[in-house]
């Protein structure tokens, strides 16, 4: 896929046609993930939001960046948006999701059959495991308790 956006996943500054995810905490995310737990659900998977954790941007640049917590069983090498912390994420799987340049200018996301599931765009429904959906510039990447990607090109 040499169409794709070349380099390496990284904080470095956007140039133009470039695509960037802003990876943040999002409380509205996170208020639906409590809303949509079952009344008798316990567990760490929702722990009280992090109100101080501060949003980080990374440049797309290479064909396939894996979204996930650096030290997770499912992966072997830190993933390029490593979601570790801080704050550690606690729904985020060591694999959570996969982004994926198709030429000549788009992404695709696909859940890597994550534990706690992937949504678009507050979507109630998860994404299927190992499928890939198309992406817009805007669209929203919800995955574990708090955290939203949010993919643009600019």
């Amino acid at each position: 896929m040499s169409d794709g956006p070349p380099g390496n996943a990284t904080g470095d500054e956007p140039g133009p046609g470039r695509w960037v995810v802003t990876v943040h905490a999002d409380r509205d995310y996170h208020d639906l993930v409590l809303a949509r737990r079952p009344a008798d659900a316990t567990g760490t998977m929702t722990p009280d939001f992090p109100a101080d954790a501060t949003p980080r941007e990374v440049v797309l640049r290479t064909d396939e960046v894996r979204i996930g917590r650096a030290g997770g069983p499912a992966t072997a090498d830190a993933p390029e948006i490593d979601l570790a912390g801080p704050p550690p994420d606690p729904g985020v799987s060591g694999l959570h999701a996969v982004l994926m340049a198709l030429p000549p200018d788009r992404w695709v996301v696909m859940d890597a059959g994550s534990t706690n599931g992937t949504t678009l765009n507050y979507d109630e429904d998860p994404l299927t495991p190992d499928t890939p959906v198309a992406l817009r510039s805007g669209d929203r990447i919800h995955v574990g308790a708090w955290t939203t990607l949010v993919v643009e090109r600019r």
